[in-house]
């Protein structure tokens, strides 16, 4: 018996097999349990625990999925809009799904943030009220399509207002706050929320892409400034998002067939992400102090694409204009009529 087990030998090829296979069972194990671990803990942790979160437009769509995703972070909200109704009932909605766990944690301020005084005024009180405000979310913002032809300057001024102007008046009242803020908070956030609108010019939208445009261009600036200063400035581009924006739009022109072609490509699962979804990735964003992010892949694309071949985007746009879109309406042309129109006596005082 000693003589047969004399005569085997192990290999030193074999016994390096077995130790490597020995290292790969241990890792493999080890991942296991953390797997294991991760699967039974809390899947809403607390990263922003006692952490203030502004939002405007924070009554619906995606305000509120925004203020779902904070709130389940451990976040005490301020949900703004012009709406006091709407407000009510997205508390309710938070309080009833558990993303909030007490009412004092939530604040809500009807405002119209188009108003600078309103603004001032509104970030005051929430600074009052919770001691700081840690992260600031520009997410009002109205929709106005239409071909060229029926869009009266009156669209422009309502997106200008509301998408741009919003934006600024709120950012001016926080800023001094964040900029004097206790840094035991941690670094504050500025999330503009502006649109691959901001980046590619799409027929039928003109005031839209117009304010996008603008804020695109200031959130940017506002990165370059701040950065430095512990502020981060988050400029989010989404695609088509599935939010119930397409039905408080105003549409103008053939109104009927423009309705029908912006709310199919806002409801189409393939086009549009979903609000949650996109909140999920501007949570994800602001907590990885990204300076921009772009929602869902036609949006990735679009926003490459128009930055390697501009006069190929846009004669592609003209394209999609001209056989895809709604002719304007002769009926509702935004030419200004004789009446509107400067007199002569006007423009000879003015040369005078």
């Amino acid at each position: 018996m000693l003589s047969t087990m004399s005569r085997i030998s192990i290999s030193p090829t074999t016994m390096k097999t077995s130790r490597a296979a020995l290292h790969a069972t241990q890792i493999l194990t080890g991942i296991a349990a953390i797997a294991a671990a991760r699967a039974f803990m809390p899947r809403t942790e607390k990263r922003h625990r006692g952490r203030v979160v502004l939002i405007t437009g924070g009554s619906r769509g995606l305000g509120l999925a925004l203020a779902h995703r904070f709130g389940r972070s451990g976040a005490k909200l301020i949900l703004v809009s012009r709406h006091s109704d709407e407000l009510t009932h997205a508390r309710d909605t938070l309080l009833r799904h558990n993303a909030v766990q007490y009412p004092d944690d939530i604040l809500l301020l009807p405002a119209d943030l188009t108003d600078a005084n309103q603004a001032a005024i509104l970030v005051d009180y929430a600074v009052g009220f919770f001691g700081h405000i840690d992260i600031l979310i520009n997410n009002a913002g109205v929709i106005e399509v239409g071909p060229i032809e029926n869009q009266p300057i009156a669209a422009y001024q309502r997106a200008m207002a509301t998408n741009f102007f919003a934006a600024l008046y709120t950012t001016n009242a926080a800023l001094p706050h964040l900029l004097q803020r206790n840094p035991i908070f941690g670094d504050a956030s500025i999330v503009n929320i502006a649109s691959i609108g901001g980046k590619f010019a799409m027929p039928h939208l003109l005031p839209y892409v117009a304010s996008k445009f603008a804020l695109v261009g200031y959130s940017q600036g506002l990165h370059a400034e701040l950065r430095h200063k512990g502020i981060h400035v988050t400029t989010v581009c989404p695609g088509l998002m599935r939010t119930g924006g397409e039905v408080h739009a105003n549409y103008t022109g053939q109104t009927k067939k423009e309705e029908r072609w912006f709310k199919l490509a806002a409801k189409t699962p393939i086009l549009a992400a979903s609000a949650n979804h996109a909140a999920n990735k501007i949570y994800n964003a602001v907590v990885a102090g990204r300076a921009e992010i772009t929602i869902t892949p036609q949006a990735w694309l679009a926003a490459r694409f128009v930055g390697l071949a501009p006069e190929t985007t846009q004669y592609l746009a003209s394209l999609v204009n001209e056989f895809l879109l709604p002719a304007p309406s002769s009926h509702d042309l935004s030419t200004p009529k004789l009446s509107d129109s400067p007199s002569n006596e006007m423009l000879l005082s003015q040369r005078l």
